[in-house]
């Protein structure tokens, strides 16, 4: 067997933890024989959630104790520099130290980036480490960053996001030549803020990148690109809003179908082909969102994050470091 991909959770972070985690876990290891994970967190607390689960591979996990807890209302460089025994510094500290190839949470959304920053460290040249999420589009996921570490962006920063998400979109989806595109209020390179129309043409002097020109949030969802870019605060909004919309439809579309007996009838005809085309909207699959522009995997999911989301997020860092992201990202970064 080849050298395990070693995965730190945070076992204690996120709405539903320890339970979502720890299945979590417990799914990527029935799935895939390459990893070795370890739970941070509570001994105690892990351990009772542990005895829940069967037929699982218990020589490839491991658990370290870490007695404190990272809340989400925390100050998150407060809380970082005081917590050294939390779950968060600790997992972070093992990435740094090559212990764990990568690491995974839902907990603190702040803290996860202040850490990955001081705790795990960019990698040199790298500017700002962006959170760069899969979202959903009619033609498959496509990369959005920044979806949430940098509100306020440099022209600078947009132009390594645009390189650091395209090498993602090649190396771990398989697209050739990932299309990239600037989120913007129109199609028209004059048009945007002031980031925009700075960054845009600095976008189409880049030879190592396919930049396709400005793309509208409506856009977005028809797949016209591979790798939008943007500022975390136009970034997050959009995701936000993807979600709030993609959750209102789903719930309409199911009330609509339990309405009447006739309505319930059609739904059982196309229930298996409305499954299946529904489950490329389903956030869940593609896993949490990268921090890309360490010297190790980040992973941040959602709070509200499911097992099977946790599962996902794990599972990405096999690619990551099969592909060799982290020194892809170096390489391209370096000669800029």
């Amino acid at each position: 067997m080849s050298e395990l991909v070693k995965v730190a959770v945070d076992a204690m972070g996120g709405d539903f933890a320890p339970v979502s985690p720890v299945d979590g876990a417990i799914a990527a290891l029935k799935e895939s024989d390459k990893l070795m994970i370890t739970l941070y967190g509570q001994k105690e607390v892990i351990e009772a959630e542990l005895a829940k689960c069967e037929d699982y591979d218990k020589s490839r996990l491991a658990i370290e104790d870490c007695r404190e807890v990272i809340e989400t209302a925390e100050p998150p460089v407060v809380a970082i520099k005081s917590k050294k025994d939390s779950s968060i510094v600790r997992a972070m500290l093992d990435v740094k130290a090559g212990k764990c190839d990568a690491y995974v949470s839902a907990g603190s959304t702040g803290a996860n980036l202040v850490g990955g920053q001081v705790l795990v460290g960019r990698i040199k040249g790298v500017e700002r480490p962006p959170l760069a999420p899969l979202i959903p589009s009619a033609d498959g996921p496509k990369l959005l960053l920044d979806c949430g570490a940098n509100v306020d962006a440099k022209p600078s920063w947009l132009i390594q996001f645009a390189k650091m998400g395209s090498i993602y979109m090649k190396n771990i989806m398989g697209i050739k030549n990932p299309k990239v595109g600037i989120l913007n209020i129109g199609a028209e390179e004059e048009k945007g803020n002031a980031l925009v129309k700075e960054t845009f043409p600095l976008l189409k002097e880049c030879k190592d990148i396919n930049f396709v020109g400005s793309i509208e949030a409506r856009d977005v969802p028809a797949g016209l690109c591979d790798v939008i870019v943007c500022d975390a605060f136009a970034g997050n909004v959009l995701l936000k809003t993807y979600e709030g919309v993609g959750g209102t439809l789903l719930k309409d579309i199911k009330s609509v179908m339990m309405s009447s007996l006739k309505t319930k009838i059609g739904a059982l005809l196309i229930k298996k082909t409305l499954k299946t085309n529904l489950k490329k909207y389903d956030l869940d699959q593609y896993g949490g969102a990268p921090m890309l522009g360490l010297s190790g995997l980040v992973c941040k999911t959602h709070g509200s994050a499911s097992a099977a989301e946790f599962k996902n997020s794990i599972l990405q860092a096999i690619d990551f470091k099969e592909n060799d992201i982290v020194g892809k990202i170096g390489e391209a970064v370096k000669n800029m």
